[in-house]
């Protein structure tokens, strides 16, 4: 056999509709979309450019159901450029792009091998003999239907590989889709196992080689790092290594800051921008979307906490005197009073105490983390199950803004 390099990638979502990013700031949600595009027409340039064998995409080609048709002819025509390069590229539908949820089609080229969301089915690759095996999604939702055990046995003499789309063991913090455990994959009999649906770049299991690429471009805060794609190089009928391909045009990032003693608004910003700057470093000139959260005792809390919009700007100014292109995604002030200022208040009733107290009552934290969800779960589409914070730091936040407004309205006295 000769050797040769596959690429696998998953998770591209586009048409994403960035509806979190998009509320704050329109022209910046766009630009994320577009670095999403680019990212799949860098990898399709870096396909041609190494001659790679084929590509795998395994699943969540598209976000949803298509708003119009132009993200279809941007796939399309990427695919065209592949086919007329000779490279073979294999997909199977996730819970994302499954038969019940898009509805639109535009035909594909030839080059391309669909998979069957009705049964696991294996397609050939005569010229490197590579046998793909894979399943596509018929709905959105299969959380408790294991897809690998349906998967047919491996073809003797070829090089076999497995595309899934799964949440697979140890991974909470992605929904739960045709689950399998790491070794069930393994027990088949596989060369490589090409997954996708987490978002992270993660190898499960060395050998075989079990493999989440992660996607191309993160789509929130909770996407932070590098992303992109693997290349997986095959010598003598075997997979010979793997490496990662760093894709992405655009990146996420969250900075924690301590402000513990900070005496001034100078030397805090002064932190921030100290805390901000190797985040710029790291994103090597790539649109950054930073999420900042202030951290420790200072006296500058109530100040800051209840003139959020000013000091947000001044955040943002300060990244901007590191780099132009960043932008700041959130701003979580979550910095506490130090204890003389309750201590001088000796011998009053302490609105700033009695507030604390308040916002610590379960009874209080229950019915107003039931109300935000509520609201959250109003939104539209991708705003909460995306961008949305952690329900519990969301209500820490709005406590100790709400504890700041007070205080400033009662202008900092005790009553």
């Amino acid at each position: 056999m000769s050797s040769f390099t596959f690429l696998h990638a998953a998770d591209l979502h586009l048409g994403s509709p960035l509806a979190g990013l998009a509320a704050k700031d329109a022209e910046i949600a766009e630009r994320f979309a577009a670095a999403g595009r680019r990212a799949f027409s860098d990898l399709v340039t870096h396909a041609i450019e190494i001659r790679a064998a084929f590509l795998l995409i395994a699943g969540d080609v598209y976000d949803g159901d298509w708003q119009d048709l132009s993200v279809g002819l941007f796939f399309a025509q990427q695919l065209g450029r592949l086919a007329n390069a000779g490279i073979p590229v294999a997909i199977v539908k996730g819970n994302h792009d499954a038969e019940s949820v898009v509805t639109r089609s535009i035909t594909l080229p030839d080059n391309v091998l669909n998979f069957s969301a009705a049964r696991a089915e294996t397609r050939r690759l005569d010229a490197h003999r590579v046998a793909l095996h894979g399943r596509s999604f018929a709905q959105r939702a299969v959380p408790d239907e294991s897809f690998a055990r349906s998967y047919p046995d491996p073809v003797p003499g070829w090089l076999n590989i497995g595309l899934l789309h799964t949440s697979c063991d140890g991974y909470a913090a992605h929904a739960t889709y045709a689950p399998c455990a790491p070794a069930e994959l393994a027990a088949r009999g596989y060369d490589y196992w090409a997954l996708g649906h987490v978002h992270e770049y993660a190898q499960v299991w060395e050998d075989p080689p079990i493999v989440f690429p992660g996607n191309l471009q993160g789509r929130s805060v909770r996407e932070c790092g590098p992303k992109g794609a693997v290349a997986v190089d095959v010598a003598d009928g075997r997979i010979a290594g793997l490496r990662r391909i760093v894709l992405d045009h655009a990146r996420w990032a969250h900075a924690e800051i301590d402000l513990s003693g900070a005496e001034d608004e100078t030397e805090a910003l002064e932190r921030v921008g100290a805390a901000l700057r190797p985040h710029a470093v790291e994103a090597q000139g790539r649109l950054l979307a930073l999420r900042v959260s202030l951290r420790g005792t200072t006296p500058l809390h109530d100040a800051w906490a209840g003139d959020r919009e000013r000091i947000a700007a001044e955040v943002q100014a300060a990244a901007h005197r590191i780099r132009d292109d960043i932008w700041l995604e959130s701003l979580r002030i979550g910095t506490s009073r130090p204890a003389q200022a309750l201590a001088d208040r000796a011998g009053l009733l302490d609105p700033a105490a009695l507030l604390h107290a308040i916002d610590r009552e379960p009874e209080v934290r229950a019915r107003a983390e039931a109300i935000i969800a509520e609201i959250r779960n109003k939104l539209p589409g991708g705003m909460s199950a995306v961008d949305g914070p952690d329900l519990s730091e969301e209500l820490d936040a709005l406590c100790a803004e709400a504890e700041a407004l007070v205080l400033a309205r009662l202008g900092g006295r005790g009553c």
